[in-house]
């Protein structure tokens, strides 16, 4: 089982989902989003483990998040892909699972089943 936390390192959430893990003696794939965004196979892979909902994905507390609110989806994605700092975070993979957000309890159940 692989896990890859996508995140900040300013953020405080994404710190919590490194800790879970190295808590648990799980090592995981830090992807800082500062240094790296995501391509766009990535994105669409998370996108269909989180059920197609983008508006999932947008950080809503982000100052400038009103300004893709109204956009298409499409427009949604492809500012997502040229701006990686209005993604929320972490976005947590296992696989084809992933969870946006802190999710312990979902995490928690995947380490159970490997």
């Amino acid at each position: 089982m692989n896990i890859q936390i996508i995140g900040r390192n300013n953020c405080f959430d994404t710190k919590k989902a490194l800790r879970f893990f190295k808590e648990r003696g799980k090592s995981v794939q830090y992807v800082d989003l500062a240094q790296r965004g995501l391509s766009e196979g990535e994105l669409n892979n998370v996108l269909r483990a989180l059920g197609g909902d983008i508006d999932v994905l947008i950080n809503q507390k982000h100052r400038d998040a009103a300004l893709i609110r109204y956009l298409t989806t499409q427009g949604k994605f492809e500012k997502l892909l040229e701006e990686p700092k209005y993604l929320k975070t972490p976005i947590v993979r296992c696989g084809a699972k992933a969870t946006v957000g802190v999710a312990a309890d979902i995490w928690a159940a995947w380490l159970r089943q490997s």
